[in-house]
């Protein structure tokens, strides 16, 4: 497992993450003025998330929503604020597609527990800090388990349950899976990842301080 974590999914990652930028540039382009269409400025959404051994990094997406605000300068809820086209590219998953950018830096992997917010971090049980021992991914074992649609806690487990079998045959099953759930648009739910996380994360507060 060590050999094929540390040297051949590291090389297959800068292959297909290369490959796939080449391939795809003139979607990512048609996405990218699109974004600035209906979104507008900046397209990218950057935000710093703890990777390999939680050290951090700059994660990039494409926009999804707009800046709008209330009275008092406040960001208006995320329904509102996402556009048919953000709702368009989170179904279709080209909201992701700019992490093409950090798989090839070596920021995150293909297959890899997804990276969440950093403020969560004091959160984890040493446990669930294990999911930190390999590349965040741009899909994982969780999402194609339920995608957003697993309780928090089983998303952990998944994490965890990834990082202690990672290999080249698990990885293989877990893009052929997100394929099939990327094509016919399965279990998806159109709250952001941080709304989800956020809920989640109260209810592990909680349970913290009972």
């Amino acid at each position: 497992m060590k050999l094929y974590q540390n040297f051949i999914k590291r090389g297959g990652d800068i292959v297909v993450s290369s490959v796939t930028l080449l391939l795809t540039s003139p979607l990512f382009l048609i996405v990218y003025f699109l974004v600035l269409k209906s979104v507008g400025r900046p397209a990218l959404f950057k935000q710093v998330r703890p990777g390999l051994n939680e050290e951090k990094f700059t994660m990039y997406k494409f926009r999804t929503m707009t800046n709008e605000t209330d009275e008092s300068g406040n960001l208006l809820p995320d329904h509102i604020r996402l556009t048919k086209t953000g709702e368009f590219l989170r179904k279709t998953s080209l909201d992701e597609l700019p992490e093409l950018i950090n798989i090839f830096k070596g920021d995150m992997s293909i297959v890899g527990p997804r990276p969440l917010l950093v403020r969560y971090l004091p959160y984890y049980t040493d446990w669930e800090k294990k999911r930190h021992f390999v590349r965040p991914g741009l899909t994982g074992l969780a999402q194609v388990s339920g995608r957003n649609l697993i309780e928090w806690d089983q998303r952990l487990e998944k994490d965890v349950e990834y990082v202690d079998n990672v290999s080249f045959m698990l990885d293989v099953k877990i893009i052929l899976k997100t394929i099939w759930i990327v094509l016919n648009r399965e279990d998806v739910e159109l709250n952001t990842l941080e709304d989800f996380d956020v809920q989640r994360m109260n209810v592990k507060k909680e349970r913290q301080h009972e």
